[in-house]
């Protein structure tokens, strides 16, 4: 069972789209942005829309990229991931023919094949057609052990928001009176099959300032939602309530977790009689528990027991124990000055720990004994590429799915049992020709002196004369790490037509553990941005690219850091991409879910605001500045980061004449689009976009 995590909580807030919780302030003359489906919003959104198409979309050259970006991601030989529910293995699949995507699932055996032979069980645009609809699939949740019924959550164009539906798969149909939770943000999740956890919008004051549940009730089939028992609620300025039945066998529990802002939450096991009890670690620490383990990932240094644990390390003891108060922990890892731990994965028997070494995977093997916990290698781990391992079955199996990837080799995917050599089950195509590129890391010094990695993907002949179109890319926040990764659509748009890629591993990401994180928090945040400058100062040093051919990339947080990059250092880039971004600091707390982020940038409406205005590029524009050419775009149904940061920001710099573009799409929630179609498309205005810039 994984803990309540903060990664469940960026899924979004219960208002889909509209105006902000707080009226906009009436010195801006582009608040009308706010009101995102309002009639007048939506012809300002067609007309730019149309002007951006007519810019960088009628050359045969776009059409040509947007064809081929199109069929990579509509591409059959891409890897169907699978995860294992029952005796069957589930994928949710994409292509030209199933624009909205097919639930379907086979048997491992037909899974080994080159060509599977797949069992559809929902048909997501047949369903669309027949009810009217444009669903986008959130997800299923199937209740052990007969996997008969599954909770399936479906959004609205893409949305964060969206609705859940019981479904039996028997019969390949929904459940006639079944659960069925309307559209919000929140989840139901089964207890039993007539029981499940629903945290939803119950009407006023049920959820949080950030739009996420505040309440979690217990609801009984064949009762009204209305009737559920309230199980937990939230206190004011909390971020999410949610509840979990931990279905293990033999290790069968209730957990509520109360999360107050990223990165502070508290656990607690329900036991009979709907009693909670806390699970007294630091809030601060990410809580798990596993059959009868208790792991502690650490991001503040915690004592206990007479010792002093170092942030960044993950300790266990066994859960029973720490609930009788006993705290006798083992240190499973303890992070260095170059490494920290990315993720960990439970099996059977075995704890396999995926460690970043200067942003390179390393496995290894923990198994708990009668004499403590040992440590092994991990069999068939490569040496290099980026490594992603997931359980099977982490109740009945020691498998575990492994990927490995990089920028040029394509992905592929392998069932390892620990212990024994992985068996390679799939691998992507080549997308793209890698053949005349080359990978390097290197490191930049920033203003204060730290040494930042970033990856570079350049041509093996590139001749180091300042002139080749280069584009970077950066989030630098969430505690996200940048690691190496294929992707055939940017291999296809940009390093098979000679651009040179870099990836910055600037801080506020993850790649160093918690302190690389937090030495770019609140009003340290400029350190990102400084981080950020000194990869594209380090790149024109090593006469890899100049100014003006070189390009810069982000999206949502990344948005903020391409949007102060944009603001703060126009001098270094030749053009910006900045994508559903946000970039309003002083409004981002009362537009749909930016209340929950305020631990990361600090609460604008109190004293904060003295440093959140040095990094709110709405604020920072300043109309008589040179900037270079810049393409903003969002989505219409992004009910996450609201679409008024970017709109209004457009608004700002064209009324200042500025060389300046935009695209929204009508769907998408927080992403490039719906479907394959819609994401193709931005893709190909973006590099179209960048590669008219940077080439001149």
């Amino acid at each position: 069972m994984s803990h309540l995590s903060n990664a469940c909580l960026m899924a979004g807030l219960a208002m889909a789209g509209g105006a902000s919780a707080q009226s906009a302030s009436s010195d801006d003359p582009y608040a009308w942005l706010e009101d995102v489906t309002a009639e007048r919003s939506m012809d300002w959104v067609k007309a730019h829309n149309a002007k951006t198409e007519a810019e960088l979309a009628g050359s045969p050259e776009f059409k040509q990229m947007e064809t081929a970006i199109r069929g990579i991601m509509d591409s059959d030989a891409k890897i169907p991931g699978v995860q294992k529910i029952g005796d069957y293995y589930y994928n949710f699949w994409k292509d030209k023919q199933h624009e909205r995507g097919l639930w379907r699932r086979t048997t491992l055996a037909e899974y080994r094949k080159a060509d599977p032979t797949w069992e559809t069980i929902i048909d997501l645009d047949a369903l669309n057609k027949s009810e009217n609809e444009n669903w986008v699939w959130h997800g299923a949740d199937c209740l052990k052990p007969a996997y008969a019924r599954c909770l399936i959550a479906l959004s609205r164009g893409g949305s964060d928001a969206d609705v859940t539906r019981e479904f039996d798969l028997a019969s390949k149909a929904w459940v006639a009176d079944g659960f069925f939770r309307p559209e919000a943000k929140g989840a139901l999740g089964w207890i039993d099959a007539d029981h499940v956890y629903v945290y939803t919008d119950f009407g006023p004051g049920s959820m949080t300032s950030s739009g996420y549940p505040n309440i979690v009730k217990q609801w009984t089939r064949g009762t009204p939602i209305a009737s559920a028992t309230t199980v937990y609620t939230g206190q004011p300025g909390d971020m999410y309530i949610a509840a979990q039945h931990d279905d293990s066998k033999g290790f069968e529990r209730d957990f509520v977790s109360r999360t107050i802002a990223f990165w502070n939450d508290e656990l607690f096991l329900r036991g009979k009689g709907g009693k909670l009890a806390k699970i007294n670690a630091p809030n601060s620490s990410a809580k798990s528990v596993h059959h009868e383990w208790l792991t502690l990932q650490l991001r503040e240094p915690y004592q206990a027991g007479g010792k002093t644990y170092p942030a960044g390390a993950l300790i266990a003891t066994k859960f029973d124990d720490f609930m009788a108060g006993k705290r006798d922990f083992d240190v499973l890892f303890a992070p260095s000055d170059t490494s920290s731990l990315d993720d960990f994965t439970w099996t059977k028997s075995h704890l396999v720990l995926n460690v970043l070494d200067d942003v390179k995977s390393r496995l290894s093997v923990l198994t708990p004994g009668a004499d403590g916990w040992t440590t092994s290698a991990f069999v068939g781990a490569p040496k290099i590429g980026t490594v992603g391992v997931g359980a099977v079955d982490a109740d009945d199996s020691d498998a575990v799915w492994m990927t490995v990837t990089d920028y040029l080799t394509p992905t592929t995917l392998a069932l390892a049992e620990i212990g024994q050599k992985p068996e390679v089950l799939k691998s992507n195509p080549a997308y793209f020709d890698a053949s005349k590129s080359v990978v390097e890391q290197h490191f930049a010094t920033s203003r204060d002196g730290t040494k930042i990695p970033y990856f570079l993907v350049r041509p093996t002949d590139l001749t180091f004369d300042g002139k080749a179109p280069t584009l970077l890319y950066g989030y630098g926040g969430f505690t996200v790490s940048l690691k190496p990764g294929y992707s055939g659509v940017t291999g296809k748009g940009w390093i098979e037509k000679g651009g040179v890629y870099a990836v910055a591993n600037i801080r506020g990401g993850g790649e160093y553990g918690p302190r690389w994180h937090q030495a770019a928090l609140k009003a340290n945040r400029y350190k990102a941005y400084e981080d950020f400058a000194a990869v594209a100062q380090d790149l024109v040093t090593r006469k890899i690219t100049s100014p003006a051919h070189l390009g810069i990339e982000g999206g949502s947080n990344g948005g903020l850091l391409t949007g102060n990059m944009l603001t703060q250092y126009p001098q270094l880039f030749g053009a910006v991409v900045i994508e559903v971004p946000l970039l309003d600091m002083k409004r981002y707390s009362h537009l749909l879910a930016g209340a929950s982020w305020m631990a990361e940038y600090g609460d604008p409406d109190t004293a904060d605001w003295n440093y959140i205005k040095t990094f709110s590029p709405y604020h920072l524009f300043d109309a008589k500045r040179d900037y270079p050419p810049t393409f903003i775009w969002t989505t219409t149904r992004d009910d996450r980061v609201h679409p008024a940061h970017a709109r209004k920001m457009m608004a700002k710099m064209e009324a200042a004449g500025k060389d300046v573009r935009y695209f929204e799409n009508v769907e998408g929630g927080h992403g490039a689009g719906a479907t394959n179609a819609q994401a193709a498309r931005v893709e190909a205005l973006t590099f179209a976009f960048l590669w008219k810039e940077l080439s001149k």
